[in-house]
């Protein structure tokens, strides 16, 4: 498996390429099993009331969590594409510029911490 991270505006965050082999999660509104390649990832944005706060580039703000959207995908390159693409969008919607956020691809093996 593979973790993405996005790090920018003094926060991060990390979702999961599942790779082919690996067993992707199952639930709800999860992508067909038979995909290669699945990226799990959170999806969060501002809100002015309600949500958890978070400090972005020293000043806090409210977020909101939707459920993670699985993706699937046929190969590697279009999950990480994918993937980069996403945290880049995450962070756009807190008001994070895309050349402010950094990413790290890490290979892991899957139940190791």
């Amino acid at each position: 498996m593979l973790l993405v991270r996005g790090s920018g505006g003094g926060t991060a965050l990390t979702g999961t390429i599942f790779e082919r082999g690996e067993v992707a999660p199952s639930f709800k509104g999860a992508p067909d099993e038979d995909a290669p390649y699945v990226w799990v990832c959170d999806e969060f944005y501002e809100v002015e009331s309600g949500g958890s706060p978070t400090e972005i580039d020293g000043e806090t703000i409210r977020v909101a969590f939707e459920s993670p959207m699985p993706r699937g995908f046929d190969t590697r390159d279009q999950a990480l594409t994918a993937a980069k693409a996403h945290i880049r969008t995450q962070f756009a919607r807190v008001g994070v510029a895309e050349d402010d956020v950094e990413i790290a691809v890490e290979k892991t093996e899957p139940g190791r911490r």
